[in-house]
């Protein structure tokens, strides 16, 4: 997929490697995000569900850890 992306990138004038390099950091960022999001704990995703529903949370800001 990168390798379709980079060819049709050369075909355009002026383009440089910094199109490449911002790229790679937005295609790395959302992976890395969905990596953190699979290996979260389900404890805690129960958790930050809750919070627009919790009356509590409102007020105590150091439930979640």
């Amino acid at each position: 997929m990168f390798k379709f992306i980079k060819q049709y990138a050369e075909k355009i004038d002026h383009a440089s490697i910094y199109p490449m390099i911002s790229l790679l950091i937005f295609f790395l960022f959302f992976v890395v995000l969905l990596v953190l999001v699979k290996k979260m704990d389900k404890e805690r995703i129960n958790i930050l569900s809750n919070i627009p529903l919790d009356k509590e949370a409102a007020t105590t800001t150091s439930t979640i850890k």
